[in-house]
């Protein structure tokens, strides 16, 4: 049970650090589009980001069941709790600076269901700055949420090998 819970955490933690890594990697190009280009470019991450977002909470939800189910103290449990405290801040990120922005972005496309629900949470009431403000605000976050998604990663691939014995090449 525990080697399935291990497995279902690393691949949601990788699914997340891909998605997060993606938007990172597209930042050179992005800063040098116009404001009507960055908008047209913007509007085509909605469908498959937001779907793909949803392997973030699944990630922190089955971090935090590989948590409980890891024994208390020892370095297998303090690596988990990192990977795990370090998807919780990937997270935080996005609702205290990215969501905002999304808001901004899609504000004049037409959403249906769950996406119009989605992105009208927590909406500003006030009109946002300039847009290369926003545009630096939601392509940085996502350069931190990548390099924290990352370091989750990281934690959680040391925690999963704690203990395990090296194996020697061609002796598998």
């Amino acid at each position: 049970m525990v080697r399935f819970v291990e497995i279902v955490a690393v691949v949601l933690v990788a699914i997340t650090m891909a998605l997060t890594l993606a938007h990172a990697l597209e930042l050179p190009g992005k800063l040098r589009l116009d404001r009507e280009q960055y908008f047209a470019v913007q509007t085509i991450y909605y469908p498959g980001f937001t779907i793909g977002g949803g392997a973030e909470i699944l990630g922190i939800l089955v971090l935090g069941l590989l948590l409980y189910l890891t024994p208390f103290g020892g370095a297998r449990f303090l690596w988990t709790l990192s990977a795990l405290a370090l998807l919780v801040a990937v997270h935080g990120i996005y609702w205290v600076f990215t969501h905002p922005v999304n808001n901004f972005w899609v504000r004049d496309v037409e959403l249906s269901g769950l996406g119009s629900t989605f992105f009208s949470a927590f909406a500003p009431k006030t009109e946002p700055g300039d847009w290369k403000s926003l545009r630096d605000v939601w392509e940085y976050s996502h350069v931190a949420r990548a390099a924290l998604a990352m370091l989750s990663l990281i934690a959680l691939a040391i925690a999963v090998t704690a203990g395990h014995p090296a194996s020697e090449p061609g002796s598998g």
